[in-house]
């Protein structure tokens, strides 16, 4: 019997490879996937060219908040997988409007409906910008969340949110934090992208305060495969973290990318840190690991390599995004 999953912000970088690796050659047989996506500007309908001619694929253009939209997918589908969201710290900092809207009320929106139409099971995708900033160690599903931007508190929000439908409802949510992504299609105004980029067009990359902020770093690939084994083996009500082993500096990861860009430290810019920036993030995986078999795939070396030579090929995905090359993760 086939599965029907509808995948929330589907056309953005993350949602559109889980969307990609569930209709392709190595995703399960029976399902059929239906994207809901605003089209923001995070959301490329280009993301999507892989799979538009699936036959068990269907588009949706439509906003999250919309009740009686989400009331009618909610009602012709089995699983939710919910990655729509504002994602952006720096924009939050100067408008976190639409980040309550979206990631608050909107998942609120879809929990409502998911309830009342007995969807199966509910995979909400969140972030370890909700713990906050951690000195040493690593935060387990277990730690409090602590965020410390508008961006992670809305995140944090919406992770209690559907966490409270399953405790009063019993609704099936499971959630999954991760460490930051990295891979092909992803926006730039992330820093990866927005370094490659940068270089690649022979500007300079702007680089938070002292560069010792250190971020784990995960490969899109198996973030989804991640998603994936909570998807279909998870227990409803849990916290999975997601992350992938890599645990680097700003200017390390700077570093990297000035080697494989061939540019050299002159192409660096300094600028003043960014309010409320988080020093440390570091995930404990371990739950998902012995639980669920998850284990990441990508070797950072190679899977970073990869992702430079996709921008490198691929300019005409991205130049017409480069609208504001200020903007960093």
């Amino acid at each position: 019997m086939t599965t029907r999953i509808l995948v929330t912000g589907g056309a953005g970088f993350i949602g559109s490879h889980h969307v990609r690796t569930l209709l392709g050659p190595t995703g399960p047989d029976d399902v059929a996937v239906t994207v809901l996506d605003r089209l923001t500007y995070a959301g490329n309908p280009a993301n999507l060219d892989a799979v538009r001619a699936h036959s068990a694929f269907a588009f949706v253009q439509g906003d999250i908040c919309d009740r009686e939209l989400v009331e009618d997918l909610m009602a012709r589908h089995d699983e939710v997988v919910h990655f729509a969201a504002e994602s952006h710290v720096d924009r939050s900092i100067d408008d976190s409007t639409d980040f309550v809207r979206t990631n608050v009320l909107g998942t609120h929106t879809l929990l409502d409906a998911a309830l009342r139409h007995g969807v199966r099971t509910f995979v909400h995708v969140s972030t370890d910008e909700v713990y906050g900033s951690i000195d040493t160690g690593a935060w387990t599903e277990h730690s409090p969340v602590l965020p410390n931007s508008p961006y992670s508190a809305s995140k944090a929000s919406s992770d209690l949110l559907a966490l409270s439908y399953h405790r009063t409802h019993g609704l099936d949510v499971r959630v999954t934090r991760c460490s930051n992504n990295y891979g092909p299609h992803q926006y730039p105004e992330k820093v990866v992208p927005l370094f490659v980029t940068n270089l690649l067009d022979g500007l300079k990359v702007p680089l938070y305060g002292d560069g010792a902020n250190v971020r784990d770093w995960l490969h899109v690939d198996d973030h989804v495969h991640g998603i994936e084994l909570v998807r279909a083996k998870g227990r409803p009500g849990e916290v999975y973290n997601i992350g992938g082993g890599t645990e680097l500096t700003n200017k390390e990861l700077t570093g990297l990318l000035l080697d494989a860009c061939g540019a050299g430290w002159e192409r660096v810019e300094h600028v003043a840190d960014r309010k409320g920036h988080d020093r440390r993030y570091s995930l404990d995986w371990t739950k998902i690991r012995d639980e669920l078999g998850y284990r990441p795939r990508t070797d950072f070396t190679t899977g970073l390599a990869a992702t430079v030579d996709w921008y490198r090929d691929h300019r005409d995905w991205w130049e017409p995004l480069k609208t504001d090359p200020g903007n960093t993760a």
